[in-house]
């Protein structure tokens, strides 16, 4: 399966992106609003100079404190992106995601923001392709 396969079953294209001085306590009030993990850090909403996730968040405050949500989210976002392509495969992907321990990917191509993929969508599609899979060779075995 295919991450474009992933991207069309997605209910919204949109990636929530933050500019890379938006304030820490900010980015965490676009991550609660819209009920999700991770935010991008671009500019321009198609060029992308990192991520932010809950867990960076997390754990600078527990290192530093409060003091942490008036700092840009330049100082604490992860600058060395994995990313991926929409021609690549969710196998792939879950391998990328595993080793590098994190669960959010950016779909990039021609140095442009396509989408963003999560563990939990890649292991939807998959279950969903291996249901269908299922159902067909139920359906060939029972002669139908």
């Amino acid at each position: 399966m295919l991450v474009q396969e992933v991207l069309k079953a997605k209910p919204s294209s949109d990636v929530a992106t933050v500019t890379s001085s938006t304030q820490i306590a900010e980015a965490a009030k676009v991550l609660a609003d819209k009920g999700i993990g991770t935010v991008l850090v671009s500019e321009d909403g198609k060029s992308v100079e990192g991520i932010l996730s809950e867990r960076d968040i997390v754990r600078e405050l527990a290192k530093s404190g409060g003091a942490c949500l008036t700092k840009p989210v330049s100082e604490y976002m992860t600058r060395k992106l994995v990313s991926c392509t929409r021609q690549m495969t969710t196998d792939e992907v879950l391998h990328k995601m595993t080793e590098g321990r994190f669960r959010h990917m950016p779909v990039i191509e021609d140095g442009e923001l396509i989408g963003l993929v999560s563990l939990g969508d890649v292991v939807k599609a998959q279950l969903t392709h291996v249901t269908m899979e299922k159902s067909a060779l139920e359906s060939m075995i029972m002669g139908h």
